[in-house]
């Protein structure tokens, strides 16, 4: 069925309730600053309107509740490359030392503890942001070749099948990433670069298993979202309520928005974790197969682009585990 551990996610999650923490408040801040500047945004639109017919008022309130919903929009676009060092990577460090059961330094907190781990790894936020979009470009290219495999096979309404497939996997794959990064932490790799590009060509070389557990991830992950969005649109509802000239769709983007908060903040490290209990086990006494180097190489610009940054950081070997010979069959 899937090759994780629930039990032992869930436990290494609650060893790792700071960051859960962390991650509860920026990510319920996020969504509440979406509500809070979208009322103001509709409060002031709604004033503006005064000066106006009821239609003109309609519509002040209307792109006023815009305004603010987008003003919080912006101010997240550009904080999204700190919240990746901070939040998600900081997490990730402390899952890695407890997954391979290193135990924290004394006299220290998990997250300072993580910004170092993380400093180590990754000296500046725009070469974390750089590689992690570097990693997805690369796994998309990768879920690109199940969809070239399912082209060729004599289906009725192939490529009916094939579009949803592939659009199931882009979903699926959405965590992957943070699981690359989970590599360069667990082999203390001062080559940052150079462990995504081994740590693709891992993956790579074992993409069946670690595509067939991301969709049921997926599958956990979303369903219990859905869930949530249904449980919030009555809270989401009485938000609308409140807001002068209410919205008639606004109950459904707030519940959208706490629904996604809780993903963002409980599910999605809890499927990372799962994701990393994977991917630690099946690469286990693996080397990086040439062949699919090669043939990373030849799919994507990105994989291309992550080897030549690579080259121009310089080589180095990890300190942490190393691995033994063997390559996925």
């Amino acid at each position: 069925m899937w090759d994780f551990s629930i039990g032992q996610a869930l436990g290494l999650m609650a060893r790792t309730m700071p960051f859960i923490l962390l991650r509860i408040a920026v990510y319920f801040g996020v969504a509440i600053a979406y509500v809070l500047m979208t009322g103001v945004g509709a409060g002031v639109g709604w004033g503006i309107g005064g000066f106006g017919d009821a239609g003109f008022r309609a519509g002040a309130t209307f792109w006023g509740g815009v305004a603010g919903f987008t003003i919080v929009g912006a101010v997240m676009y550009f904080l999204r490359e700190y919240t990746l060092y901070i939040v998600k990577a900081g997490h990730i460090a402390v899952l890695v030392e407890l997954l391979d059961g290193r135990p924290m330094p004394q006299g220290r907190s998990q997250i300072a503890h993580a910004r170092r781990e993380v400093t180590e790894r990754f000296a500046q936020t725009s070469v974390l942001f750089a590689i992690d979009q570097l990693v997805k470009g690369v796994i998309r290219a990768i879920t690109g070749l199940v969809r070239g495999v399912l082209t060729v096979l004599p289906i009725p309404g192939a490529q009916q099948l094939v579009g949803i497939v592939h659009a199931f996997l882009r979903v699926a794959v959405g965590f992957v990433d943070e699981v690359i990064l989970a590599y360069a932490m667990r082999t203390r790799a001062t080559n940052a670069w150079d462990s995504a590009r081994t740590g693709l060509v891992l993956y790579g070389q074992n993409y069946k298993p670690m595509l067939k557990n991301a969709a049921w991830l997926a599958l956990i992950v979303y369903g219990l979202a859905f869930v949530v969005f249904l449980v919030m649109l009555a809270p989401a509802g009485l938000a609308v309520y409140l807001i002068p000239g209410a919205w008639s769709a606004g109950g459904m983007v707030f519940a959208l928005l706490f629904a996604w908060s809780v993903k963002v903040a409980l599910l999605e490290p809890f499927a990372i974790t799962c994701m990393m209990q994977v991917y630690f086990r099946t690469i286990e006494g693996q080397t990086p197969d040439p062949a699919w180097d090669a043939k990373l190489e030849s799919l994507s610009g990105k994989f291309r682009e992550l080897k030549q940054k690579a080259a121009g950081a310089g080589s180095a070997a990890p300190s942490g585990p190393s691995p033994v010979a063997g390559t996925a069959g």
